[in-house]
């Protein structure tokens, strides 16, 4: 994986092979980031990444000038290898081990931007509990936004707080906001 913009663009980072994960692909990662640029000024946003996996996703908030990013995960050699990384690149993220629907439910802060990219396996009926913990705990500051990436086979378009989506390949980001 690299990183496509900012204070490291162009910089590879090479994760273990044993870690379980899927990395976002730099094209649908590029195409993400350039949606989020028309929205907001990275140094001045806050960012969760959910089911962070390899950092990839916080990797390239922080170079392109977010402060505040907490990356969340299960396992513990991802957040192992987000916390050398970081540490490395003298990235200001804090990382947490923990279940992300356990996170979720004991949260309490307030976000401009929430990402999550969980297992593509995942079920439906978990994918939906996502968008419904972080809006019944109020966790997107005003004109927040929860992006979920997942496969072109699940659909969320049903979900509440559902705004748009957009598919690059095999994986689609579905935006979800505060209903006006």
């Amino acid at each position: 994986m690299r990183i496509i913009s900012g204070n490291y663009k162009g910089r590879r980072i090479i994760a273990p092979k044993k870690l379980p994960v899927r990395p976002t692909t730099d094209m649908a990662k590029e195409a993400l980031f350039n949606i989020i640029n028309n929205t907001y000024y990275f140094n001045e946003v806050s960012v969760v990444d959910l089911f962070a996996g390899t950092g990839n996703i916080s990797f390239e908030f922080a170079s392109r000038g977010t402060e505040q990013i907490v990356s969340v995960d299960a396992d513990f050699g991802c957040v192992k290898f987000i916390n050398k990384i970081a540490q490395e690149l003298n990235f200001n993220i804090s990382t947490i081990k923990s279940d992300v629907f356990s996170y979720l439910e004991k949260a309490s802060f307030k976000s401009n931007i929430i990402f999550a990219d969980p297992p593509y396996d995942m079920s439906l009926e978990d994918f939906s509990r996502i968008p419904e913990l972080v809006f019944k705990k109020e966790l997107l500051l005003e004109d927040g936004v929860l992006i979920i990436e997942h496969s072109k086979y699940t659909d969320l378009s049903g979900l509440e707080h559902f705004s748009n989506q957009r598919r690059y390949g095999v994986s689609v980001f579905s935006f979800f906001e505060q209903s006006s």
